[in-house]
């Protein structure tokens, strides 16, 4: 489980960095197309990236302090942007587009179905 982690979290830091911070201009300026392109803003991408990288950061803490609840809420966040992102690839795009989205979402999946007793419990 700690690969699956380490993995979805440096995907998510480094996507989720690039939104909020725009540190990477063609990367930056290539996902922004992406979101206009869906009838959404530079405001909507910002929020996308702080719930990306919200959800980073609970992987990593989880794995730093060895708490399972910070994990599922982590693989929750991923699963959550993961399925938006399903969505407007699907309707938007080719289904290439949607492959790195379908990776993280599957990946958040065998997090949260591995801990699904906890998970069971949160709700």
């Amino acid at each position: 489980m700690t690969v699956i982690t380490s993995v979805l979290f440096v995907f998510f830091l480094f996507a989720s960095s690039i939104k909020v911070l725009g540190w990477q201009p063609f990367i930056f300026n290539t996902q922004l197309a992406f979101f206009k392109k869906y009838g959404l803003t530079r405001t909507h991408m910002f929020l996308v990236g702080l719930i990306e990288m919200t959800a980073a950061i609970l992987l990593i803490a989880s794995l730093i302090l060895n708490l399972d609840l910070l994990l599922i809420l982590g693989a929750l966040g991923i699963a959550f942007t993961s399925i938006g992102a399903l969505y407007f690839h699907f309707r938007y795009d080719t289904f290439k587009d949607a492959v790195p989205a379908l990776i993280t979402l599957a990946l958040s999946g065998i997090i949260l179905i591995k801990h699904q007793s906890l998970f069971a419990n949160l709700l």
